[in-house]
């Protein structure tokens, strides 16, 4: 089964499946070594990994292809990924999904934020009228190769407008076909509620630490229904501390075996990154060579 198909079973079976967010390739690969069946790749732990900033939407199109295609090639389990505000008009959504879905994530979402967009969290967001968003989801569903591939559209109004609008804004986004219509900002149990009821298709919850504390619990969203939760930023905040920590410790200390306790050991640091699966292709490469080499060089010995 491929990873989009995968991705769509998670989706659809019961019970609640936690997504950490990946915001590079290495990381990527502890997601999956621990277990989970399914991660994110948001444009908010982009910017932070990639550009050490704030998501204000000041990386482009390529830029997010590029970061996503190496998550996705360092992993098997499905890949959700962030399409921004599609990077523009409907042609710009069009490239965009093409880019995703060839760099090999299982789905996308984007949303109705005006371009360029910023972190959902962050005040002082704009939305585009329905009527461009509606047009941008057609757009992107006939991009789409890969019927696998879910195509999920987000609406950013609920912060601008209320609970009212963002329901029905997600009724209008799948009514046009898109397989999720998420309503950002919509965190709290009562309000998802009431979306899991009018809204059809599958919901993601988002456990972000962008929006600050406290969160609803992974027990209380499996309770009332929903199907996965994204924690897009928690990898990257759990590294950042571990990171700071331990060249704190350095500084004041200035001893290495201060930080022993604190970091992966090598053995387990070459497991993640898989060194002896490249050792054994390697050698079966050689191995492959010098076979050639005895087949078509005759030998010189009497």
């Amino acid at each position: 089964m491929t990873a989009r198909r995968r991705f769509r079973t998670i989706l659809s079976n019961p019970g609640l499946t936690l997504m950490p967010g990946a915001y590079d390739a290495l990381s990527a690969r502890i997601i999956e070594e621990q277990g989970f069946e399914a991660m994110v790749a948001g444009g908010y732990a982009a910017a932070g990994s990639m550009l050490g900033q704030p998501d204000m939407g000041q990386s482009n199109m390529r830029d997010f292809a590029d970061h996503y295609a190496r998550i996705c090639e360092a992993v098997q389990i499905p890949v959700y990924v962030d399409g921004d505000t599609g990077f523009g008009g409907v042609s710009n959504v069009r490239q965009m999904v093409r880019a995703f879905e060839k760099a090999g994530a299982a789905a996308l979402f984007f949303t109705d934020q005006v371009f360029p967009s910023r972190c959902g969290y962050l005040p002082g967001k704009q939305v585009v009228p329905i009527e461009q968003m509606l047009s941008k989801i057609k757009a992107a569903l006939d991009a789409r190769r890969d019927e696998d591939m879910m195509i999920c559209a987000r609406t950013d109004v609920f912060a601008l407008q209320g609970e009212e609008a963002a329901i029905r804004r997600c009724q209008l986004f799948m009514e046009a076909g898109a397989d999720m219509a998420k309503p950002q900002g919509i965190d709290k149990p009562e309000y998802i509620t009431r979306v899991l009821r009018e809204v059809p298709g599958p919901f993601i919850a988002t456990l972000s630490q962008a929006a600050g504390p406290p969160h609803t619990s992974p027990a209380v969203l499996e309770t009332i229904g929903v199907t996965a939760a994204t924690l897009p930023s928690l990898p990257l905040f759990a590294a950042a501390q571990a990171v700071r920590e331990s060249l704190s410790i350095l500084q004041r200390d200035r001893k290495l075996e201060n930080l022993q306790h604190r970091l992966i050991s090598l053995e387990d640091y070459y497991s993640v990154v898989r060194l002896q699966s490249l050792w054994n292709a390697q050698r079966d490469w050689d191995e492959t060579a010098l076979q050639v080499l005895g087949k078509t060089i005759p030998s010189t010995q009497n």
